[in-house]
Protein backbone atom coordinates (compact mmCIF):
# COMPACT_ATOMS: atom_id res chain seq x y z
CA UNK A 1 0.00 0.00 0.00
CA UNK A 2 0.92 3.84 -0.72
CA UNK A 3 2.02 4.98 2.66
CA UNK A 4 0.75 8.54 1.77
CA UNK A 5 -2.61 6.98 0.89
CA UNK A 6 -3.14 4.77 3.80
CA UNK A 7 -6.69 5.91 5.55
CA UNK A 8 -5.56 4.06 8.80
CA UNK A 9 -2.32 5.53 9.15
CA UNK A 10 -0.51 8.57 11.11
CA UNK A 11 0.50 11.51 9.55
CA UNK A 12 1.87 15.12 9.87
CA UNK A 13 1.19 18.39 7.92
CA UNK A 14 4.22 19.81 5.95
CA UNK A 15 5.10 23.35 5.39
CA UNK A 16 7.77 24.30 2.64
CA UNK A 17 9.29 28.56 2.24
CA UNK A 18 6.75 28.77 -0.69
CA UNK A 19 4.26 28.15 2.00
CA UNK A 20 3.17 24.95 -0.17
CA UNK A 21 1.66 22.57 2.26
CA UNK A 22 2.35 18.36 2.05
CA UNK A 23 0.07 15.45 3.65
CA UNK A 24 3.39 13.36 5.14
CA UNK A 25 3.45 9.91 6.26
CA UNK A 26 4.31 10.43 10.55
CA UNK A 27 7.05 7.31 10.06
CA UNK A 28 9.16 8.80 7.52
CA UNK A 29 11.63 11.72 7.99
CA UNK A 30 10.73 15.35 7.34
CA UNK A 31 12.66 16.12 4.43
CA UNK A 32 14.93 19.37 4.15
CA UNK A 33 13.40 22.40 3.52
CA UNK A 34 10.33 21.76 5.15
CA UNK A 35 8.72 21.61 8.72
CA UNK A 36 5.61 20.08 10.52
CA UNK A 37 2.79 22.31 11.14
CA UNK A 38 0.40 20.20 12.53
CA UNK A 39 1.20 16.27 13.55
CA UNK A 40 0.52 13.38 13.77
CA UNK A 41 -2.80 13.26 13.27
CA UNK A 42 -5.50 10.89 11.09
CA UNK A 43 -5.30 11.25 7.21
CA UNK A 44 -8.30 13.40 6.84
CA UNK A 45 -7.87 15.73 10.05
CA UNK A 46 -4.32 16.69 8.00
CA UNK A 47 -5.90 17.10 4.66
CA UNK A 48 -8.76 18.84 6.54
CA UNK A 49 -5.81 21.12 8.23
CA UNK A 50 -4.69 21.63 4.63
CA UNK A 51 -7.62 22.77 3.13
CA UNK A 52 -8.52 25.47 6.04
CA UNK A 53 -4.96 26.67 5.48
CA UNK A 54 -3.72 26.63 1.30
CA UNK A 55 -5.84 28.59 0.65
CA UNK A 56 -3.63 30.43 -1.99
CA UNK A 57 -2.27 27.73 -4.50
CA UNK A 58 0.21 30.20 -5.77
CA UNK A 59 4.00 29.62 -4.46
CA UNK A 60 4.98 32.66 -2.03
CA UNK A 61 7.18 34.13 -4.16
CA UNK A 62 5.50 34.12 -7.20
CA UNK A 63 2.35 35.25 -4.85
CA UNK A 64 4.62 38.58 -3.87
CA UNK A 65 6.08 39.73 -7.69
CA UNK A 66 2.26 39.36 -8.66
CA UNK A 67 1.15 41.67 -5.87
CA UNK A 68 3.41 43.97 -6.31
CA UNK A 69 2.81 44.48 -9.90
Amino acid sequence: MNPFENPDGTYLVLINDEKQYSLWPAFIDVPAGWKSVCGEKSREECINFIEEHWLDMRPASLAEAMDRS
